[in-house]
């Protein structure tokens, strides 16, 4: 005899939809990495991905360290460079590894938030600098354009159009 519903086992009710792996700015999640040792913790991005797997990503702060010196992008010899404000160093090579590795961790990505402005991270709006340092333009951060080579069906967005993104 069959049972009445309120008597029924159901199994463990479970989401259908499965966590997101999402790599985001390490300083719109609340980590001191950026170049003064601050934070930029967002908590509209926190709360908007509590339910995904979070891969906190700053490309910077393993090489430079934190605090640090600010970095620029500047277009020399055709081309975009990471230097230090203040020793001139070159810091591409050594932030597009930081890129490579996490790429290497962690191929099966299903979105990306970073950070707006970043001269790594930013998504268009980092300013890109003539060796006199006036503005040329507002274009992709190096960690971007790198992140855009691997993930080319990977959506990328910032902080500054969180809001506006259906997840």
């Amino acid at each position: 005899m069959p049972r009445k519903l309120a008597e029924a086992v159901f199994p463990e009710e479970k989401s259908l939809r499965r966590s997101r792996k999402v790599a985001i700015s390490a300083c719109l999640l609340g980590e001191h990495c950026r170049y003064d040792g601050a934070t930029k913790e967002d908590n509209a991005v926190i709360e908007m991905f509590k339910g995904d797997e979070i891969i906190p990503f700053c490309p910077e702060a393993p090489v430079l360290g934190t605090p640090r010196e600010r970095i620029s992008v500047i277009f020399k010899n055709k081309q975009y460079t990471l230097i230090g404000d203040e020793s001139g160093n070159n810091y591409t090579q050594a932030i597009e590894e930081q890129v490579d590795l996490l790429m290497q961790k962690h191929p099966d990505l299903d979105l990306i938030v970073l950070k707006s402005k970043s001269p790594s991270c930013g998504l268009g709006t980092t300013p890109i600098l003539n060796e006199k340092r006036d503005i040329l333009v507002f274009d992709d951060g190096i960690a971007v354009q790198r992140l855009k080579e691997k993930y080319p069906n990977i959506r990328i967005i910032d902080e500054s159009n969180i809001k506006e993104t259906i997840c």
